[in-house]
């Protein structure tokens, strides 16, 4: 039997292993060394062994559980309901303010998370029952909170680049930068069509009542900014020492974590069940990242001693002619028809052992690469039948957002975050003009 048959067997192996409902790292790290005992005999028990050394020995690892603890703290603490407050106040009088205002709270949540499922938590408790409450119409709203949590994968510091780095062997910090200004391209192509839509349609987000507006006063208003400071210290205390050379990679996930958690403190709301389920969501979400690079891992060494990579790359080219274009293109869609029915962790194991030798091969940036394949995540986290976010809002959304309406509110999102991820296709300086500058390459 061919390698390239080989190879055909363990993908479809695996793919039937995850239709069977097994969990993740379990489906794809064992086919992994099933497969590595049956090629090469029992010398290749060390494979799983070497990538689990691989993997702990590797510093940057330390940052996981610091974003994740940071997210769930921030959520937890209720810091991130005073900042709603304040966009609530400060954007009423427009046209779908509340709407943009949720979409720049997202933007503040993103910079100090790094995963969807804060964003999404918070969106759905604090900013959507205050829009429905304002007559805001129920598909548009729910599709603001679904685009704008997707932003929590892309803006640093996003944990989907830093598995990426893992995975694909990159520099994290690169990643970050590279990552900064596709995600306000994003945001402010959300932000672009949610005031032409109510602009144009101003049933879709009306503006708050007289009386509402009359009732707050500038120094009402001038007091709530307050609720902004603390975000923009955390993220300066984070990203800005990080960026100025203070702090490594690490040491920021650890000053933002301790920033968050000072916040929460000095605000009265660190308490013990506040802890607790900070703790215990961190714990349950670094440990099953954990097992899935670690499964990621032998699962790459297989391919790599099989030459998949050439067996790609043979096929895309020579086989069907594509052009380097046409090769990413194809990518690109592959991470679409996969995110239908799996989640970014899973994408993220199966075709980076395969997609980012080739990517460097063809000449392309691996650095540029990962943001295209995170903004491609983000598209499929909202893309039915299984969209990762669609059934986090149907969890969180109140009895009358019904499955369709959440299926229909993502249609124009959707067709906004592929417009950007052409555009930063096509103009690929968009994601590395910083990393650049500031590497000083």
């Amino acid at each position: 039997m061919s390698y390239e048959l080989i190879a055909i067997l363990i993908f479809s192996s695996m793919m039937l292993m995850l239709l069977t409902g097994q969990r993740v790292f379990a489906a794809i790290g064992g086919v992994a060394t099933l497969f590595a005992l049956l090629l090469w005999g029992k010398g290749a028990a060390q494979m799983p062994f070497n990538a689990a050394f691989a993997l702990l020995n590797w510093y940057p690892l330390l940052t996981l559980p610091l974003f994740i603890y940071m997210g769930y703290m921030f959520s937890e603490s209720g810091i991130a309901s005073d900042l709603y407050r304040m966009f609530h106040v400060w954007m009423g009088s427009v046209s779908g303010g509340l709407a943009l205002g949720t979409m720049g709270l997202m933007v503040a949540v993103s910079a100090m998370n790094g995963l969807s499922v804060a964003g999404m938590a918070i969106g759905a408790s604090l900013a959507l029952p205050e829009m429905l409450k304002r007559k805001y119409d129920k598909v548009m709203v729910t599709g603001v909170i679904q685009a704008g949590s997707s932003l929590g994968i892309m803006v640093p510091p996003s944990v989907v680049l830093v598995l990426y780095g893992m995975i694909a062997r990159q520099p994290v910090g690169q990643l970050w930068l590279a990552g900064v200004f596709p995600g306000f391209l994003l945001a402010g192509l959300f932000m672009a069509y949610i005031y032409i839509r109510c602009r144009l349609q101003p049933h879709l987000g009306p503006t708050l009542s007289k009386e509402e507006l009359e009732t707050i006063t500038w120094p009402q208003k001038l007091r709530l900014l307050r609720a902004g400071i603390v975000p923009l210290v955390i993220i300066f205390a984070m990203t800005g020492l990080f960026l100025m050379g203070i702090t490594s990679l690490v040491q920021c996930s650890a000053v933002g974590a301790t920033a968050t958690t000072i916040a929460a403190l000095a605000k009265g709301r660190l308490t013990r069940r506040v802890l607790d389920e900070t703790l215990k969501n961190t714990l349950s979400v670094s440990c099953m990242f954990m097992w899935v690079i670690l499964a990621a891992l032998c699962f790459g060494a297989v391919f790599d001693g099989l030459g998949a990579v050439h067996a790609i790359k043979s096929l895309f080219i020579e086989r069907w002619g594509l052009s380097p274009l046409g090769v990413l293109a194809m990518m690109q869609l592959s991470y679409i028809l996969m995110g239908m029915f799996l989640d970014d962790t899973a994408m993220l194991i199966i075709v980076a052992p395969l997609y980012v030798p080739l990517i460097i091969n063809l000449g392309y940036n691996p650095i540029w690469y990962g943001v295209l394949y995170t903004i491609t995540c983000q598209i499929a986290y909202m893309t039915p039948p299984f969209g990762y976010n669609l059934f986090l809002m149907k969890a969180m959304a109140p009895p009358e957002v019904t499955l369709a309406d959440i299926y229909r509110s993502i249609i124009p999102f959707v067709l906004v975050m592929m417009l950007g991820l052409v555009i930063v296709m096509l103009f690929p300086g968009i994601a590395l003009w910083l990393p650049n500058l500031y590497f000083g390459r």
